[in-house]
């Protein structure tokens, strides 16, 4: 395996995560109505400027999610799909990092929106 290191490391990363996301019982509801020709090029946006310092991202991911009625569970099932997709895929540096902020970022939506 290899470490993530270009755009479409990150697309096959986002496309994979959300595939599954998409199936989840507990998640797919929040997905019910995302066009997902907008959203999954987003996503990679984002991921790219996160791990690969591209720009072109600058919508604030957490204000984004605010209005969605997400509790702790929801949190912790997209953390273990979003890890267990970098564990298949990828190995290195950038896979750490990209574990770890998105750890950051679901604490940070978790942290402002309404508990359990």
């Amino acid at each position: 395996m290899k470490d993530i290191q270009t755009k479409a490391d990150i697309e096959e990363l986002i496309t994979l995560f959300y595939s599954k996301v998409a199936q989840d019982p507990s998640l797919s509801p929040f997905f019910a109505n995302i066009d997902w020709e907008k959203h999954l090029p987003q996503m990679i946006r984002f991921w790219c400027f996160a791990l690969l310092d591209e720009p072109g991202y600058t919508t604030n991911v957490v204000e984004k999610h605010l209005h969605m009625p997400l509790k702790e569970a929801h949190f912790s099932t997209w953390l273990k799909y979003f890890n267990e997709t970098i564990d298949t895929l990828f190995i290195g540096e950038k896979a750490d990092a990209a574990k770890q902020r998105a750890a950051v970022i679901g604490w940070t939506i978790q942290s402002k929106v309404e508990k359990e």
